[in-house]
């Protein structure tokens, strides 16, 4: 992995939209909507995946901002922030939002991914649903958002395509 510090893309200023797909490009609509494992698509385009974590950690519900409506009330939020690399290059930003009532069961597993790609691990499960696919055009950036649940828990997942994605 290329020994590189890159900040976080702006997520906080976003709008999403989920009736916006009808605009996009069919190569962009390819990866912006992708149902199955964004991890395995990129896999796809590359020799190696690889993700950086760069937090992970509990969170109260008043530093969630606007992500605090996609998700029910809870307490805290277990929150990870990667940057997922194609080889050598940095591809994908994303950031997890789980409340903690998500995080009982087999789900706790969540908090303990390491390096893992969130894909790996989420769609290994015949559990999981997507309940919607919201997508944005900040900063020439595009980024995707996602609810997920897993057995029936709910998970948000932001996911912003860096310049040196495939995506571009």
């Amino acid at each position: 992995m290329v020994n590189q510090t890159l900040s976080a893309p702006n997520w906080k200023d976003r709008n999403w939209d989920s009736s916006a797909a009808h605009l996009l490009t069919q190569s962009v609509s390819d990866w912006l909507l992708e149902e199955d494992s964004m991890t395995s698509r990129c896999e796809r385009y590359c020799q190696n995946v690889m993700v950086k974590p760069l937090f992970e950690g509990y969170v109260s519900f008043d530093l969630l901002g606007k992500e605090i409506s996609e998700l029910p009330v809870d307490t805290r939020y277990w929150i990870r922030e990667i940057l997922l690399f194609g080889d050598t290059m940095p591809w994908i930003w994303a950031r997890t939002v789980v409340p903690e009532k998500t995080l009982c069961g087999p789900e706790q597993r969540l908090t303990a991914l390491g390096d893992m790609p969130l894909g790996r691990y989420l769609f290994s499960h015949a559990e999981l649903e997507r309940d919607y696919i919201q997508v944005s055009l900040f900063d020439d950036l595009w980024g995707r958002r996602s609810r997920l649940c897993l057995s029936g828990k709910p998970l948000l997942l932001t996911e912003i395509f860096l310049p040196s994605a495939p995506l571009y």
